[in-house]
Parts: structure tokens; sequence; C-alpha cells
């Protein structure tokens, strides 16, 4: 069943990488909190239609959990659009995609999570194949990098309390990944007030990439991320997501022409390779003892 879960997540992961170039397309007339509340509310809405009858008898304890992981998503999803505005591309893609490495740090820090030796490996194998994919010959710390690592510690919080709260007999996974939709939306639109000047999109192309944004790269992701998390654990979801920069990559050579330098390449080869890796049977994996 993990194995299945896993797969589910690389899913996600593929639409998410062209979430970036959506994005871009969006903002360019709508306001990045404004985009996200749009995002999220037309996500919820459309996840309300579809299961409705799943949602009817939803709880304190899973509303309660909808409303943190609002919260969270809020800083994961600001800070990464803030920090572009102030830090080059390549650091954001490497430094927002660092989640992969703290997860297993706070979940070690707040939840006494074990990482066996073969994790370890392949959260090394990751970060080292990101920094490749990701990072220019001159890399040097921005303003906006500091946000970006917000961004990254934000959601791997979002992964581990979405661990924590989906092994409750208490709270309904599917009703978690639909709410924390709806409570993200409302305090993003009430962020938009305050802050930017909502507005329904214009253009044709606006509306394809939000509604694109919206089913496909938040409301189908984190209802089945939700659900998904509760076969597999939060390191394993990290190192799966850290793929995002390939399939970015895939995009943006498919549709703005963008080329991979060899060394990024290499790097890409390594995150899927830890990823295969990360798979494997524990069973197969002989770390220089004696097997199983």
């Amino acid at each position: 069943m993990r194995l299945k879960a896993d797969f589910m997540l690389l899913l996600i992961t593929m639409a998410w990488g062209a979430s970036y170039y959506l994005s871009a397309t969006s903002m360019k007339e709508m306001g990045p909190i404004e985009l996200n509340a749009w995002r999220f509310l037309t996500a919820f809405f459309v996840a309300l239609a579809a299961t409705f009858p799943r949602l009817k008898n939803v709880n304190r304890e899973t509303l309660k959990y909808s409303a943190i992981l609002g919260i969270v998503l809020v800083f994961v999803f600001l800070s990464a659009n803030y920090g572009l505005l102030y830090t080059k591309l390549s650091n954001a893609g490497f430094l927002c995609a660092l989640s992969v490495v703290f997860t297993p740090i706070l979940g070690r820090f707040f939840f006494k999570k074990e990482l066996g030796r073969k994790m370890l490996f392949v959260i090394a194998v990751a970060c080292a194949g990101m920094a490749l994919l990701t990072l220019g010959d001159d890399f040097s710390f921005a303003p906006g990098d500091l946000l970006c690592l917000i961004c990254a510690v934000s959601y791997s919080a979002d992964l581990l309390i979405t661990e924590r709260a989906v092994r409750l007999e208490r709270v309904d996974a599917l009703q978690l990944g639909v709410f924390q939709l709806g409570f993200t939306g409302l305090f993003m639109f009430a962020l938009t007030a305050a802050l930017e000047t909502p507005h329904l999109p214009q253009q044709g192309v606006t509306w394809t990439s939000m509604l694109f944004l919206a089913i496909f790269c938040t409301g189908v992701p984190c209802v089945v991320q939700t659900v998904a998390q509760k076969y597999t654990d939060a390191a394993h979801v990290g190192v799966i997501f850290a793929l995002e920069p390939v399939f970015s990559g895939i995009v943006a050579f498919v549709f703005a022409g963008e080329r991979l330098s060899t060394r990024a390449y290499f790097g890409a080869a390594l995150l899927i390779f830890s990823i295969f890796f990360m798979e494997a049977e524990p069973g197969k994996i002989n770390w220089g003892g004696r097997k199983r």
C-alpha cells in the first residue's frame, strides 16, 4: 500500500512541475496573494462538489487540524512567492526544496521519529541532486533566501502535522484534505483584502492557468497527499517532493525552450536514483552487514 501511496505522490509532484510556469503566467495579471486566494477557494469548491456526501459529518478535531494546516500553507505559499521576488530562481528552487532535509530533522526533534541509514543516505543523495540541478556557479545569499528557507521549514511542518493528524481515529483524511483548502483560501482572501485589490481575471489565458493551478496543482494534490500519508511517512513524502525541480525543468524545456547544463542533468539523475533506491525492498540492500 505504501508503494501505491508513493506513486500517487509522484503524480502530484509531476503536476507541481507545471505550477511555476503557470503561476508566472497568472501573476502577470494577479497579485501573488490574490492568486493563491482564488487558487485555494476554487480548489475547495471543486473538491466540495466532488466529495460532498463524505463531508456531511465532519467533527471538531478534523476542522481544528484543517485550520492549523491552513495557517501553515499560508506561510508555505507566501514565503515562496515573495522569496522569488528577492532572490534568484536557482536559489529559490534549491532552498524551497530543502523540506527533504528539514522534515526528518523536525520529525526527530518534535516527534522522536527515528531514521534508518538507508533513509539518511537517500536524503543526502537527494540533497546533492537538488544542488546540482538548481544552483548556479555564483550561488550567494540574497534577502529572499530566508523566505525560501521559511517555505521549506513550513512545508516540513505541514507534512509532519498531516502525518500526525491522519493517524488519529477522530480525523478523517479526506475531510482534512478538503477543508484545509477552504481555510487556506479564506486566510489568503483576508490577506488579499488587506494588502491587495481583489478582482477576477480578465484574460482567458489567466483563467486557464489559474483553474489548472486550482484543480490539478492544489485541490487534487492536497486531498491525495493527505489520504496517502495514512500509508507512508513524512520523510518518504519529502524525498518524493524533492523531484519537483526535475519536472519543473521538463516543463521549462517544453514550453519555454530552456536547456539544462550537463551538471543539472546529473543532478536530476541523482534525484531519480534516490527515489528508486528509497522504494527498493530493504531486505535486498546490504549495508555491510548480514542480510535479514
